[in-house]
């Protein structure tokens, strides 16, 4: 039975599956499930209400502060531990910001004065100041498990696995994987490592790719040639050139792309060598392209020296 880990009255998060939202988890609560019971019913507060109805998403029959939503249970997950005291929050830390009603996923890019931390966020592009008691470790659920892990009988001193380093991945870790297959190919997934199995071999686990059914998002193991690090904040561009490569994002990834028009808006044509397909973006979907080369970021047009 769909659900069959969560009750009706159970507090949880749900993430957004709107692009620009990704990232973002809201409080809800479990009240009741689809008709064909394949999905659960949750009620959002009134904070998320009022973005839906910015966004056009609210339901004309609702009246109240609260806005009823069908979610996939992938979507779905408890409410993380509560950590008795603030974190001491270190540059390059994975967090969860507390903005516009829910707790949206970023990295720490400056460390100030006061307990004040920059964080960035790659979806936005942009980078906001927040307070320590704005600011959460980010945790994904996997498996009915927190990664990172929580440290038994404390989880006020959660010691939290060291941020990426040049020599090797860690559990935990944000990355970026591609694939082989026909039709994928010059396409990036965004995904968490689950567990190192080997030197050169890690469990991921996807955060837009669910299995066949649907439940959960996909858990399978990569070799290293196939992984690597979330690429670096680069300055945001105010517009793209004519040939300038960029990653495109496109059904739930970045792929590898050349401008081959700009047009007004800005909005740009894109082409993709791997598919010979060339679709229309807009700016905010279009990043400036990095190669990971010899474990260093290299801009594209600079990978062409090498």
């Amino acid at each position: 039975m769909v659900g069959s880990n969560f009750k009706i009255g159970d507090e949880v998060e749900v993430t957004s599956p709107i692009h620009n939202m990704r990232g973002t988890l809201f409080q809800a609560k479990i009240i009741g499930k689809s008709r064909d019971k394949t999905k659960l019913k949750v009620e959002y507060n009134k904070v998320k209400a009022k973005i839906d109805g910015n966004l056009g998403r609210r339901k004309r029959h609702q009246q109240r502060n609260e806005v009823e939503e069908e979610v996939d249970v992938a979507l779905i997950r408890p409410l993380p531990p509560q950590e008795s005291k603030y974190c001491c929050f270190k540059l390059g830390d994975v967090v969860d910001a507390f903005f516009c009603g829910g707790w949206w996923e970023g990295v720490i890019t400056d460390v100030m004065k006061d307990s004040t931390f920059g964080v960035y966020f790659r979806f936005a592009k942009e980078k906001f100041e927040f307070e320590s008691e704005e600011l959460r470790l980010h945790r994904e659920w996997v498996k009915g498990s927190w990664l990172p892990p929580l440290q038994q009988g404390d989880d006020s001193t959660t010691e939290e696995p060291k941020p990426w380093m040049k020599e090797d991945f860690v559990q935990g870790t944000q990355v970026e994987i591609c694939t082989d297959e026909d039709g994928f190919q010059g396409a990036w997934f965004a995904a968490n490592i689950v567990k190192v199995m080997g030197k050169d071999k890690f469990l991921i686990r996807y955060k837009s790719i669910k299995t066949d059914d649907g439940k959960e998002f996909l858990t399978e193991e990569v070799d290293a040639q196939h992984i690597r690090p979330c690429p670096p904040q680069t300055v945001v561009v105010e517009s793209f050139s004519l040939n300038e490569e960029v990653d495109a994002f496109y059904n739930d990834g970045w792929w590898e792309g050349v401008i081959r028009k700009v047009l007004r808006g800005p909005r740009y044509r894109v082409y993709f060598k791997g598919t010979k397909d060339e679709l229309l973006f807009e700016h905010s979907d279009l990043r400036p392209r990095q190669d990971w080369i010899d474990r260093t970021w290299v801009m594209a047009s600079q990978a062409l020296k090498h």
